[in-house]
């Protein structure tokens, strides 16, 4: 009885993770724009990623995302359609690729395992990937050439330090994520916009060093905090039961990140 009652338990786990973000698979499949998974590869390594396209007479820019610790998620993807739609091309590499089991990618983790992953994901390889991606991003012939990138969570770190790595970017959007260490910060090209949540000491505690250390080295370090607000809550917002402080931070980080890509065409 001991070991059905363990086995229910254990289906039933696995149902409410994969069912976690339905909500985010379904407006993925209604969306109107086209989306395709393509295979950049570099080095010996093979990156699938998520390309959506606007729906766009012209030439667009190219906005790079940065995924979750959590790895690609419909969350992920449904987010880049959401880029997408803003008229913008979004690029979003799995960089769990080639990291599953058997030579899988982040569909191939479990949800536990996906973020144990993430978190060891060599540094070098993930600039590489990133790197690969934003290289094919730009070769697109839809696009205008102008790239941005925006990540969140472990993604936004991510994206703090991809701009100490990439010269050529318009802005990077740094979505609850800590900042690079100091000394790379001089490398910084591209004005850095930071968007944080009022209820996360964890990531909150690191910004004023960050902003004393990025004003120090005469960058460019706009931030702004959504109070009540938890860390993830651009994800969070978007869910059904989202609280009321994550949906308005959500709604005013949209806005806001909207009107800072319009201001870098």
């Amino acid at each position: 009885m001991k070991r059905i009652t363990l086995i229910f338990l254990l289906i039933l786990c696995a149902v409410q993770v994969s069912s976690a973000q339905d909500w985010a698979r379904a407006a993925l499949q209604k969306s109107p724009r086209h989306a395709e998974w393509v295979t950049i590869k570099h080095d010996g390594r093979s990156v699938e990623t998520f390309v959506v396209y606007p729906e766009s007479r012209g030439k667009t820019p190219v906005v790079l995302i940065i995924h979750e610790i959590f790895g690609m998620t419909d969350w992920v993807q449904d987010l880049a359609d959401q880029v997408a739609a803003a008229g913008y091309i979004a690029v979003a590499p799995d960089l769990l690729s080639g990291m599953g089991p058997n030579g899988g990618r982040s569909s191939d983790f479990a949800e536990d395992k996906a973020r144990e992953a993430v978190s060891h994901l060599n540094s070098d390889q993930v600039t590489a990937d990133l790197n690969a991606a934003a290289d094919y991003a730009l070769k697109i012939p839809a696009s205008n050439g102008k790239l941005f990138v925006g990540g969140f969570c472990w993604g936004g770190g991510q994206t703090f330090r991809f701009a100490t790595n990439r010269a050529d970017l318009v802005a990077a959007f740094v979505f609850y994520g800590p900042p690079p260490d100091k000394d790379s910060m001089a490398r910084i090209k591209a004005p850095v916009y930071g968007f944080y949540a009022g209820n996360d000491a964890r990531i909150g505690a690191m910004i004023p060093d960050a902003v004393a250390q990025m004003k120090a080295a005469g960058k460019t370090y706009d931030i702004v905090t959504y109070e009540g607000a938890g860390h993830g809550f651009m994800r969070a917002g978007e869910a059904p039961d989202a609280k009321d402080a994550d949906k308005k931070a959500r709604a005013e980080a949209w806005v806001r990140w909207k009107n800072l890509m319009n201001g870098g065409k």
